[in-house]
């Protein structure tokens, strides 16, 4: 194994930050252009299994086609898939950054299921984080005080779903490795997403199958810079920085849609952030942290 490169492993974790809300504004294109949010859902998966499935065949040759936990892995891919077609579909409603950030309310939907389902020990101080965190999002959202979007709805549904599918992930973690997972789990989405596909088809035109190949290509990209960070530096040091990824959210919502959060949103955001960092850092306090380790569950758009 090499030595650990910590600047190298905080710029890759940068770099994937600043590339993976490109498939936000490839998705919001694709909505807004007419084309059904489930045939862009289903040409994530194909693609993603697509371009994991080298990675995965690399590691563990042909056992990586046969999942050892198939209910296990249908369950996973389920949820995820479900939080991708919410988001996507919310991004019809809301600005990019707006979504991402109602969406980050997946570190607290784990935390609360660790507790309830997997029976982790959560001490006091990560309650009030919590706790703290959904006042944040409760400030973004602001019930009451504006009309609930649509998108709003959908984007919680998201957040809720992928926080799922990760106590889920957290379940398994250790017994097949990272690459072999995403394969698996794209896999499957494709497969059971193939046979609803024909309720909903419409072709594509050409520009469009390529903006689709390209939230494939991104979303893989994007993971295997993650995967490389993680293997350069240390839990604790990167996973923050998964954070910055609304700064590129807000950025390219402004180039491309003309769409900046108020201020309500980012004092929001800011206490949610707060929140969801110092969760991470007792989490990580409790756990073995060092290079090379199984990546933790972080904040994310569905990649």
């Amino acid at each position: 194994m090499t030595s650990p490169r910590p600047l190298l492993g905080i710029g890759l974790m940068l770099l994937a930050m600043a590339i993976l809300p490109l498939i936000d504004v490839l998705a919001k294109f694709l909505g807004q252009a007419g084309l059904p949010i489930l045939v862009v859902v289903w040409a994530r998966a194909l693609f993603g299994a697509a371009m994991t499935l080298p990675f995965a065949l690399a590691t563990e040759g042909a056992r990586a086609l046969r999942p050892a936990q198939p209910w296990h892995h249908l369950a996973r891919a389920v949820l995820l898939f479900a939080a991708t077609w919410c988001f996507f579909t919310a991004l019809k409603y809301l600005p990019i950054a707006d979504t991402l950030a109602i969406f980050f309310v997946n570190p607290l939907i784990v935390t609360l299921l660790s507790a309830l389902v997997l029976h982790e020990t959560v001490g006091p101080r990560r309650w009030a984080a919590v706790a703290v965190g959904f006042v944040g999002t409760l400030i973004i959202i602001r019930p009451g005080m504006v009309e609930i979007n649509p998108g709003t709805v959908l984007a919680l549904l998201a957040g809720t779903s992928l926080g799922s599918y990760f106590v889920m992930t957290r379940q398994i973690a250790g017994k097949a490795d990272a690459n072999v997972l995403t394969f698996q789990t794209n896999a499957i989405g494709a497969a059971l997403l193939t046979l609803v596909l024909p309720f909903v088809w419409q072709m594509p035109e050409a520009r469009q199958w390529l903006m689709l190949v390209g939230v494939g290509m991104i979303a893989t990209f994007g993971h295997i810079l993650i995967t490389k960070a993680y293997e350069q530096a240390e839990a604790s040091l990167l996973a923050p920085l998964a954070f910055t990824e609304i700064v590129m959210a807000t950025l390219v919502g402004w180039w491309f849609f003309d769409d900046l959060p108020d201020r309500w949103t980012v004092l929001g955001v800011s206490i949610l952030i707060g929140s969801a960092i110092y969760i991470s850092l007792r989490e990580r306090r409790a756990t073995p942290d060092r290079v090379g380790a199984p990546l933790p569950l972080r904040p994310q758009g569905p990649i």
